[in-house]
């Protein structure tokens, strides 16, 4: 994002908008410090902002609108930590939840940007965590989905829930006490391993040594790994064929243990994101097409 600085209309103070992107970077720690530094803007100064954005559709204006409430998405991406996703990636879905609220805000209404900001933010990074958390295919209804995410915040210990405090929570969000001890034991971690443990306990019970594998054949293990193994020969046959640029993008996408994100790419070449998807799915199609033959 460029630097630019906005006068006021009938204010002395002029409000700047500081130079770095929209997305966190590679370097999370350094972004969240930067943002951090960003002074919060005066109720007149925002008012006057979102108006010069209203009535004249000012870019720079929605420019310093965004900038200076940075923070607040770092601070609410934080409380989503707990499902195990990248802080970089919460805050860049809540930052795309802030653009959306700067585009609708309504100054005349007579509330701050940040009060009507939060439903979008939190909007987002919900959509996000839907998306990518597999523990949410457990949450199915809107129901479960809120128990879900206001589990955590509903407990008053770190202690397992008594019978009075699950009935509580179930009552409060419309959900079965089943549901709500279920959640608990799932976000607590506290599945039972489908495999064995590793411990010298003759009693210790898992469910893979009470079931049968019926897949359990040679020849149908041998067509198995075959397939398996033309299938690699025939992907590595289609990247060979992709241009260095586009399979260095597929490969550390898809296939390296550390999946690269479009932003860092486009930050490595010096680029936009959107390029770098376009080149990424048509670099896909042409490895689905040499797979598919």
């Amino acid at each position: 994002m460029t630097a630019t600085a906005i006068s006021m209309q009938n204010s002395a103070l002029p409000v700047a908008a500081p130079s770095f992107c929209l997305t966190p970077s590679s370097d999370i720690d350094l972004y969240i410090a930067k943002v951090r530094q960003i002074p919060v803007l005066e109720a007149e100064q925002e008012r006057e902002l979102a108006e010069q954005l209203q009535k004249h559709q000012s870019l720079e204006a929605a420019q310093v609108l965004i900038v200076h409430h940075l923070k607040f998405v770092v601070h609410i991406a934080r409380g989503f930590l707990g499902y195990g996703l990248p802080l970089g990636d919460l805050i860049q879905e809540g930052n795309i939840g802030l653009m959306k609220a700067v585009k609708r805000f309504e100054p005349q209404r007579g509330v701050r940007l940040i009060s009507f900001a939060v439903h979008w933010i939190k909007s987002e990074i919900h959509e996000y965590v839907i998306r990518n958390f597999r523990m949410m295919k457990i949450a199915t209804t809107k129901a479960q989905r809120k128990l879900f995410f206001n589990l955590r915040s509903m407990k008053k210990s770190t202690n397992w829930l008594n019978e009075n405090e699950a009935q509580a929570i179930a009552d409060e969000l419309d959900v079965s006490i089943k549901d709500v001890y279920e959640m608990e034991s799932r976000l607590q971690g506290q599945d039972i391993a489908f495999d064995p443990l590793d411990n010298d306990e003759e009693d210790s019970f898992a469910p893979s040594a009470w079931l049968v594998d019926e897949n359990i054949d040679p020849a149908r293990s041998t067509e198995r790994e075959e397939q398996t193994h033309l299938m690699h020969r025939r992907l590595h046959l289609g990247l060979n064929k992709l241009d260095a640029r586009s399979r260095e993008i597929v490969e550390t996408r898809w296939l390296n243990e550390d999946k690269a994100t479009l932003q860092r790419l486009a930050d490595k070449d010096q680029g936009a994101a959107e390029r770098i998807r376009q080149i990424e799915q048509q670099a896909l199609a042409e490895v689905k097409t040499s797979i598919s033959a």
